[in-house]
């Protein structure tokens, strides 16, 4: 008592770290990636017959303690109705997301544009090969330039909702979600109408050529996560917590690459880089958000699925065009 009398506040702020650094270690181990009640962590960490006792501490109270982690940064903290929810946050693995995430864009971008030429001379050909023979452009020739084919590597993923098409609203918030520009088809469909002859078909076919490639050229980003839709996550460093292969809402997306996942079954929130996630294919006739390539952040829903070529047919919402190939 009398060591304890002349050191008091050196002795409880060795108490105060060693229990602090005990919690975190019990997070990092156990929760690295899951939001879970504070109670439930306490009460692991008090398992261990060796732990230091809170009342040792400068904390009377574990809500103190938990504010205490949110006030330093440690830990995301959210008071709920069912009590005080913590989320470790892990400084080493940000950094390295970053750094894995900043080499995976440069080498993104120097394959990007060899990729785009081969894909669109493939599209050229397809398109070219689907072309009736002969001076007049029939009806038939028109929707078969409206059923093009789009290129590989197209992703699409489900979003949660209606699957009712034809909504305004949702047309122009998938504008907003990529912030990309959405260029107009008029242009294609008039030269289409007017085109009367092989010359004015084939120059309907090359202005609708050109229209996909810039929006192939603006949509083609080595990112695809995107709030609403669902995935499937696939890491297998979270197999031993019950996720691996299971589905979540993606709730948020932060600097393009990380994605804050709501799993559907146990609502917990993880935090997963988009290379160890999956999109999901809904049951045909259901609402599927396109996230990559020239329809980028385009609602569509989904009319076929072929398993052995690994793609998929999906009619444009707002334009109700038929888009094969989609993979």
């Amino acid at each position: 008592m009398q060591i304890f009398g002349e050191n008091s506040n050196r002795i409880v702020d060795g108490y105060s770290e060693e229990f602090e650094q005990s919690f975190l270690d019990l997070m990092k181990r156990s929760h690295r990636f899951s939001r879970i009640a504070a109670t439930v962590v306490y009460n692991e960490y008090i398992n261990d017959r060796h732990h230091v006792h809170m009342n040792s501490t400068e904390w009377a109270t574990l809500t103190e303690f938990v504010k205490h982690l949110g006030r330093t940064g440690k830990c995301k903290v959210e008071e709920t109705p069912k009590g005080w929810f913590i989320t470790y946050i892990d400084r080493d693995s940000e950094t390295l997301f970053k750094e894995r995430l900043k080499n995976k864009r440069l080498r993104a971008d120097m394959a990007e544009e060899e990729k785009q030429e081969r894909e669109i001379k493939k599209q050229i050909e397809r398109v070219a090969q689907s072309m009736p023979v002969g001076n007049g452009v029939d009806q038939g020739s028109e929707d078969e330039i409206h059923r093009i084919k789009v290129e590989s590597g197209v992703k699409i993923g489900f979003a949660l909702g209606s699957s009712k098409l034809g909504s305004k609203e949702k047309g122009e918030s998938s504008k907003l979600v990529f912030d990309e520009v959405d260029d107009d088809k008029s242009k294609v469909k008039n030269s289409t109408k007017n085109g009367s002859s092989g010359g004015a078909g084939s120059l309907a076919l090359e202005e609708l050529m050109r229209e996909d490639e810039k929006k192939e050229r603006i949509n083609r980003k080595d990112y695809w996560l995107c709030e609403g839709i669902i995935v499937k996550v696939m890491s297998k460093a979270l197999a031993d917590k019950g996720y691996y292969k299971q589905k979540g809402v993606v709730r948020k997306v932060i600097d393009k690459y990380v994605g804050e996942i709501e799993m559907l079954e146990s609502k917990h929130v993880l935090r997963v880089d988009q290379a160890e996630l999956e999109t999901v294919i809904p049951q045909i006739g259901c609402l599927v958000k396109i996230v990559n390539g020239a329809y980028r952040g385009s609602n569509a829903k989904l009319l076929a699925v072929d398993t052995d070529k690994f793609c998929a047919k999906v009619q444009i919402e707002k334009d109700s065009f038929i888009i094969a190939d989609i993979v």
